[in-house]
Parts: C-alpha cells; sequence; structure tokens
C-alpha cells in the first residue's frame, strides 16, 4: 500500500490523539468527511492502524520503577525459546519483551512498585524460569524521552 501525504498526515493526527473525531481530522486535512472516514476504514484494513490504545501513567498508577532487564537462556533451542515466551507473556509487571540480537537473548521491560516489588519478582518469577541462564536488570533513573509516536 502506497501512503499519500494526506495519509501521512492522518496518521499523525492519530498518533498524537487517537480521540479525533472524523470531522476534527477532516478539518485539518482539508477534505470532507466520507473520503477522511474512508482513508481511516483503509489504514485499519491494511493493518498500518493497528489499534487504538489510552496510554495511562504509570507513577500515578503506583509503578514508577522501571526496569530494564536483559536476559539469556541456558540453551539456543526452539522449546526454550517458547517456554519461556510464553512465560513472560503471562507476567503483567513486563511491559515489553523483544528477541535481540548481541550478548543475550532477550530484553525485557518490567514495571514495579518499588525496588521490594521488582526483588519479589526477580525471585519468584524470572529467576524461576528454567530456561533462565543469566539476568542482568538495570534501573532507569530518568526518563529523557518516551514516546509513542513513530516518525513517517
Amino acid at each position: 500500500m502506497t501512503l499519500d501525504a494526506t495519509d501521512l498526515r492522518i496518521l499523525q493526527l492519530l498518533q498524537e490523539n487517537a480521540q479525533l473525531t472524523i470531522k476534527e481530522i477532516s478539518k485539518q486535512i482539508n477534505l470532507s468527511m466520507t473520503p477522511t472516514h474512508d482513508r481511516i476504514k483503509r489504514l485499519e484494513q491494511e493493518e498500518i492502524i493497528e489499534k487504538y490504545v489510552t496510554i495511562l501513567n504509570k507513577k500515578k498508577l503506583g509503578n514508577p520503577l522501571v526496569v530494564y532487564c536483559s536476559i539469556t537462556l541456558d540453551k539456543q533451542q526452539k522449546n526454550h525459546f517458547e517456554e519461556f515466551e510464553e512465560a513472560i507473556k503471562q507476567f503483567p509487571e513486563v511491559i515489553e519483551c523483544s528477541v535481540v540480537s548481541g550478548s543475550y537473548d532477550y530484553l525485557v521491560k518490567i514495571i514495579a512498585k518499588d525496588m521490594e516489588a521488582y526483588n519479589e519478582f526477580y525471585q519468584k518469577k524470572l529467576t524461576a524460569l528454567e530456561s533462565v541462564a543469566h539476568i542482568s536488570s538495570s534501573f532507569v533513573m530518568s526518563e529523557v524521552k518516551n514516546t509513542t509516536v513513530l516518525p513517517l
């Protein structure tokens, strides 16, 4: 699918505020409501727009601690990767998990109430996974940039 300047503008507007109405978007892109609606529907059908979400303030909800864990598995076998990935998906503390290249296998982003809560998660959940050989934790002291807006 080829995106034109109008599609890109729609995507930019929706990234900044997914609650904009068709009418508000139409006005900002100088297009009537029907073609604007059609474009948005096409972007959704083509899965360029995957979903609409609400971003919550983790600090105000009691989870100000952010930890990045570099995790290495004991064996580089398919069943170990599958078991680890299925387990990690079940942990609500884990908000991101990526397979990475380099000296470890996964980079996992975790949120917690405090260091004690993280330590409990670490000891009772992460280290309990049989396939995990090594975990290195880095604690976020300050977030310089945190955005969901993709460059277009």
